[in-house]
Order: C-alpha cells, then sequence, then structure tokens
C-alpha cells in the first residue's frame, strides 16, 4: 500500500511539472523576459576579412588534401593526427564565421545576391568542418570544389565593382 502512496505522489508532481511547463511554452514574446539586445560594432573592412580570415582559412583547408606527384614519386597529403584534423576544423569554422562576418553591417553589399553567397560560403565550409569531425579524408577532399565555387561565384559578381 506504501508503494502506491509514492507512485500516487510522484505521478501528481510529474503531472503539475508537465502543465508547469506547457503554460511556460505557450506564454507570448510579450510576457516573457526582454533579453539584452547585443550591439556589434563591425570594425574590418570586406578586404580585411579576406585577406586575414578568409583566405588563409581557405588555403589551410584546401591544401589540406592532396596528391603530389613529382619525378621522385607520389606523395598523399591528408590530416593524419588530432591537431592536423583540429587546424583544418579551425580554418573550415573560421569560414563559417567569416560570412556571419561578411553579412553584418555596412559590409552588406546588397540583401540578395550577397547574402545568397555569403551562406553558400558558410554552408560550403560546414560540410569541411563536419568532414574534420569525422575525419573523413574523401569528404573533405569533396568540399574545395564547393568552398571554390562559392567564392568564385561572389567574386565573379561583386570583385569588379
Amino acid at each position: 500500500m506504501r508503494v502506491m502512496h509514492w507512485l500516487f505522489l510522484v505521478s501528481a508532481a510529474l503531472f503539475i511539472v508537465g502543465i508547469a511547463f506547457l503554460v511556460a511554452s505557450t506564454r507570448t514574446n510579450d510576457e516573457r523576459p526582454a533579453v539584452e539586445a547585443v550591439v556589434t560594432t563591425p570594425v574590418a573592412s570586406v578586404q580585411q576579412i579576406m585577406r586575414g580570415i578568409v583566405g588563409p582559412a581557405a588555403n589551410v583547408v584546401f591544401n589540406s588534401v592532396a596528391t603530389i606527384i613529382t619525378p621522385n614519386g607520389t606523395e598523399e597529403r591528408a590530416p593524419r593526427t588530432a591537431e592536423e584534423w583540429d587546424a583544418v576544423g579551425d580554418s573550415a569554422a573560421a569560414l563559417v564565421e567569416s560570412g556571419n562576418l561578411l553579412m553584418l553591417g555596412d559590409r552588406a553589399v546588397d540583401k540578395g545576391d550577397w547574402m545568397t553567397m555569403s551562406r553558400a560560403l558558410m554552408d560550403a565550409s560546414r560540410v569541411a568542418l563536419k568532414a574534420t569531425e569525422a575525419k573523413n579524408v574523401e569528404a573533405l577532399f569533396g568540399t574545395g570544389e564547393t568552398i571554390n565555387a562559392s567564392c568564385e561565384n561572389c567574386h565573379q559578381r561583386y570583385q569588379r565593382q
């Protein structure tokens, strides 16, 4: 009989907590506490982001997997150690974040193609980041073309302006 009493109490408590969560989740945004807006102050120009972040990070990703043929033989290049995978992953993450930076403030040349192309860089770089997390050499190699295409499409549209 005592077990039934405790089971009833636990069930009642869970029911009450569930109702509380349901009520809390249905509150409108006006009823929720305000979150202080984060103010950002972009400092770097698009060219500085390209030279300081995008270029170096893209080079690390592009050069991480390669087959080099020389008169002395063939060299297969790929990350092997945890540190090498981390370095490539850090560069892929920097590429994703650079897409965010390119969309901040006055850097966005327009709200159409510029945003689409920045997101394309981010999407392609996320695939590279996931490949590094899985330590998948083939998948990492396959991301180079997509990342490069996102860069080239944007350069063709905007670099000449």
